[in-house]
C-alpha cells in the first residue's frame, strides 16, 4: 500500500511492458539555438547534440548569447536531478538552471540526457554521464570535426556539476573517469548541490525531516528500490559512498569539490557524511550548509539561486588549472 501511495504521490504507475508512465509534467522546453531580438531577456542560447542512437542519451549544449572573444570559458557538464527517474534536460527549471550558468559564469555548458530508471537501473546514468566525459574528449581532440560552440570552451578547465540525482552521477562518473587517459581534457571540479545519496541506517536530519514535503522518507526508499539494480540494499556504493567497495583506491585521486546542502533538507547529513569522507582521503573540499531552505531550493526562490550562481561561480574561477589529474 505505502509503495502505492507513493507512486501516486510522484504521478506514475506501471505499464504492462514494465516501463513507466510519468504522469506529473513540469513544463518542457525546446532548445533555442538563435538569439531572438523579440526576447530581450535571454540570456544564453542552446542547441541538442545526440550522443547515442541506441540509448537516446543526448547533449543540450548551451553559450553565452554573447560569448568573449578574447578568453576562453571553463566547460561544465551538467546533470539534472530527478531522483533518477524523473525529468529530463529540457524541464524548464533545469534548462533555465543551464541558461543561467551559461550566462552568470560565464561557461560554455553540456547538459546531459541520461537514461531514467527503472527502465534503465543504475549504472546506466553513470555510463551516460561517462560517455559525455568522452564526447568532449573527442571534441577537444577534434579529430572528426568540432562542434562550433566547443571553440568558445577551454578544455583544460572541465568542471562536472550536478544536483539531486545528479550530483551523485557527477560523483560516479567522476570516479569511473579515472580509470582512462582523458588528455587533452583536464576535469579540474566536482560541483554537487543537494546530492541523493542514502543508507540503511537512518541518519539524524532523515529522522528528524522524515515527513519532509519535498522528499519524505518513505519517497526516497520507494525510488531508491527504483533505481538500485535488482537485489541490492540501499549500503550499495550507488547511494552509499561510505559503504567504499570498489571506490575506496580511486577516492584520493578526485579533484577539488563543491558541495552545498541545506539543513532543511533531510538529504543533508549524507552530503556531510561525503564532505567527511573527501577530507579524510585529503580531497580538496568548499562546503556550505545552508540555515534553513529545503531540498531544490534554488529551483525555487530566485534569491537562493542567485547565491548558488555566485558560490560556484566563484568555486569554478578560483580552481587553479592542475595538469596532473
Amino acid at each position: 500500500m505505502l509503495r502505492l501511495h507513493t507512486f501516486k504521490v510522484l504521478g506514475i504507475k506501471w505499464n504492462s511492458d514494465g516501463s513507466l508512465e510519468r504522469e506529473i509534467q513540469i513544463p518542457t522546453v525546446n532548445a533555442t539555438p538563435f538569439a531572438d531580438p523579440k526576447h530581450h531577456t535571454q540570456v544564453a542560447l542552446s542547441t541538442d547534440i545526440q550522443l547515442s542512437p541506441n540509448s537516446g542519451a543526448y547533449i543540450r549544449l548551451y553559450i553565452p548569447v554573447n560569448p568573449p572573444t578574447d578568453k576562453k570559458l571553463p566547460l561544465v557538464i551538467y546533470l539534472h536531478g530527478g531522483d533518477f527517474v524523473l525529468f529530463s534536460v529540457s524541464t524548464v527549471v533545469f534548462h533555465e538552471f543551464c541558461n543561467n550558468i551559461a550566462a552568470q559564469f560565464p561557461a560554455v555548458v553540456a547538459s546531459v540526457e541520461y537514461r531514467l530508471a527503472p527502465e534503465n537501473r543504475l549504472p546506466e546514468a553513470y555510463e551516460d554521464a561517462l560517455n559525455a566525459i568522452f564526447w568532449v574528449q573527442s571534441q577537444a581532440q577534434g579529430a572528426f570535426g568540432r562542434d562550433p560552440w566547443l571553440d568558445y570552451a577551454d578544455f583544460s578547465r572541465v568542471f562536472l556539476m550536478g544536483s539531486g540525482a545528479g550530483a551523485n552521477i557527477v560523483y560516479h562518473a567522476a570516479i569511473r573517469a579515472l580509470d582512462f587517459d582523458l588528455r587533452p581534457i583536464r576535469i579540474q571540479g566536482i560541483l554537487m548541490n543537494q546530492p541523493f545519496f542514502g543508507g540503511v541506517q537512518r541518519t539524524p536530519s532523515e529522522i528528524r525531516l522524515i515527513e519532509d514535503a519535498y522528499v519524505p522518507l518513505y519517497v526516497c526508499d520507494v525510488l531508491w528500490s527504483l533505481a538500485l539494480p535488482p537485489n541490492v540494499d540501499r549500503d550499495h556504493e550507488f547511494c552509499n559512498p561510505l559503504s567504499g567497495d570498489s571506490y575506496v583506491g580511486r577516492v584520493p585521486r578526485l579533484p577539488r569539490f563543491f558541495i552545498k546542502g541545506d539543513e532543511g533538507d533531510p538529504l543533508v547529513d549524507r552530503a556531510t557524511q561525503l564532505v567527511q569522507l573527501l577530507q579524510s582521503y585529503g580531497v580538496p573540499v568548499v562546503y556550505q550548509f545552508n540555515q534553513g531552505g529545503y531540498h531544490g531550493i534554488e529551483l525555487l526562490n530566485e534569491t537562493e539561486a542567485q547565491y548558488l550562481y555566485s558560490a560556484m561561480r566563484d568555486f569554478v574561477y578560483s580552481t587553479r588549472v592542475t595538469e596532473d589529474i
